[in-house]
């Protein structure tokens, strides 16, 4: 198993400096991460970094509240992937979800899908917000809509991924669609607890201690 091929190499943190994101890249590239993940006034530098790597970049989009106009979201997903964006991680609308809005909800995930039909879109539940029925909706919503990964977690809200909802998640998910499984990931053996279970993907700031068991020289 390569464990290095299921991280998302992630900087989201709002006074990541252009320094950090090229330290992030020469990361990813020493120990082949599956892709970078950052905010999307960066795609376009980290594109320019990793351009001659097999390393990703991957956007979040709507992040990391979710709460913003669908019509802002698709904007902000536009200019990622033209910025060289190859996957994008959007933030579900929480407040419309417990509104029992679906029909919203499933129109604003779908309204980022149709503009990328040729790339990988994970949609973030953020599940420490809702209760397990909300979950299991939440991610029906999201296949419906055309998600290819269910995600967990942004890492800002008040917990990360578990193994109880990444279940709930499975459940809906039977294979279809991948997981990613995000939030307080930070060593290899919760690493493996989650791919051991079947999670696809890993989204993580800890991705050089994950694989060498080392702190990151890194200041992030």
């Amino acid at each position: 198993m390569k464990l290095n091929k299921f991280i998302d190499h992630t900087l989201l943190k709002p006074t990541a400096t252009k320094h950090d994101i090229a330290n992030l890249c020469n990361e990813a590239i020493t120990y082949d991460f599956f892709s970078v993940c950052l905010n999307s006034c960066y795609v376009k530098l980290a594109k320019q970094h990793l351009k001659n790597s097999s390393v990703k970049v991957c956007s979040v989009i709507g992040f990391p509240l979710g709460a913003m106009n669908t019509n802002a979201k698709v904007e902000e997903a536009k200019l990622a992937l033209k910025d060289g964006g190859d996957e994008i991680d959007m933030v579900i609308n929480l407040g419309l979800l417990k509104s029992k809005d679906y029909d919203d909800v499933l129109e604003d995930i779908k309204a980022v899908k149709n503009i990328m039909p040729n790339n990988i879109l994970k949609v973030i539940l953020e599940t420490c917000y809702l209760v397990d029925n909300e979950i299991i909706k939440a991610s029906e919503i999201a296949i419906q809509a055309g998600a290819d990964f269910l995600k967990t977690s942004t890492g800002f809200g008040s917990g990360g991924a578990t193994i109880h909802d990444v279940k709930l998640m499975q459940n809906v998910a039977k294979n279809k669609v991948g997981i990613k499984a995000s939030g307080g990931i930070k060593d290899a053996e919760t690493a493996l607890e989650y791919i051991n279970i079947g999670v696809n993907r890993l989204g993580t700031s800890s991705g050089v201690s994950i694989v060498t068991g080392k702190t990151s020289n890194s200041n992030y």
